[in-house]
């Protein structure tokens, strides 16, 4: 009975010993104290009113809507903690925003978000410039390009119901036009060697062969002074460029370019000047032997 009391009032006293400690212990204390320190803190940054974003600035923007953008970031911001709504600009996740923009709009190349404290977002949005008009057909028929042309098969290209688009000099497509919107002086690249679906945002041609074509059209407009505006390609090693005289030129993009643009810079000034080309059908450069319809020009 008496070694039973004993126990008893021993840890008694342990449980009394700890309890003292911790009432006295400056780390224990401390620790409440930074607690304390760090939950009025974190209410201040998420539900204080200082924080809380009051207005969004966008700039940059000419063809989306700064409507449009300020509701996407208005989603964004709102958040849920606990059974609280919080719009703190500390909690705005502002490269998922700047992403889900990008993605809902393909006209946008870049939006750079910052906080402007202590309650405004500001957006700087860079749109793409587009430096010609993508035109795929859906449906597509064109002759035998791998063998030398003659009276027989050098038909023309043809296609149909053609899905336009503005791109810009990454050959990413981003708005859809259609060709009676086209603007006269732009360049206009038509695909007639694939029919797949397009999706805006994408990249369509690849930049090497986007810069082959811009090249063509320098070369055409600003040196030999030639009115065009369209492009079609046929196929990997067929380029067809039309003139606004109604006789083509075609290209092997798989060539020299820039061999190709001098012969035809000869042939134009040397053979075949502006005043004798109003029966001119089409110049062939993608052989080594250039060839010209009607042949009576190769006299």
């Amino acid at each position: 009975m008496k070694k039973y009391r004993y126990k008893k009032s021993y840890r008694a006293k342990k449980r009394k010993s700890i309890s003292r400690l911790i009432l006295y212990s400056r780390f224990f204390w401390l620790s409440c104290l930074v607690l304390i320190i760090l939950g009025v803190i974190f209410y201040f940054v998420v539900f204080s009113s200082f924080f809380q974003i009051e207005e969004i600035r966008v700039t940059g923007n000419k063809k989306v809507s700064t409507e449009n953008l300020k509701n996407i970031i208005i989603c964004q911001i709102d958040k849920k903690i606990v059974f609280f709504i919080s719009k703190s600009i500390f909690l705005a996740n502002l490269p998922e925003i700047s992403r889900e923009i990008l993605e809902k709009f393909p006209q946008i190349a870049k939006a750079d978000l910052k906080r402007d404290f202590p309650d405004i977002i500001t957006v700087k949005i860079e749109e793409r410039e587009a430096i010609g008009v993508w035109c795929q057909s859906r449906t597509r028929t064109f002759n035998a390009e791998s063998i030398e042309p003659t009276e027989n098969n050098t038909e023309k290209v043809r296609g149909q119901d053609s899905n336009c688009f503005y791109t810009n000099k990454e050959g990413i497509i981003f708005e859809k036009i259609s060709e009676s919107e086209i603007n006269a002086q732009i360049l206009m690249v038509k695909n007639l060697a694939s029919i797949e679906d397009l999706q805006l945002g994408k990249k369509v041609i690849e930049k090497e062969q986007l810069n082959q074509i811009l090249k063509i059209e320098s070369k055409l407009k600003n040196d030999l002074k030639i009115p065009f505006r369209e492009i079609s390609i046929i196929s990997e090693k067929r380029l067809n460029a039309k003139t606004t005289e109604g006789w083509e030129i075609y290209f092997n993009p798989k060539k020299d370019i820039d061999w190709q643009l001098s012969e035809l810079d000869f042939l134009l000034k040397e053979k075949i000047p502006p005043d004798k080309r109003r029966n001119l059908e089409y110049i062939d450069l993608r052989f080594e032997k250039i060839y010209i319809f009607p042949e009576t020009y190769n006299q």
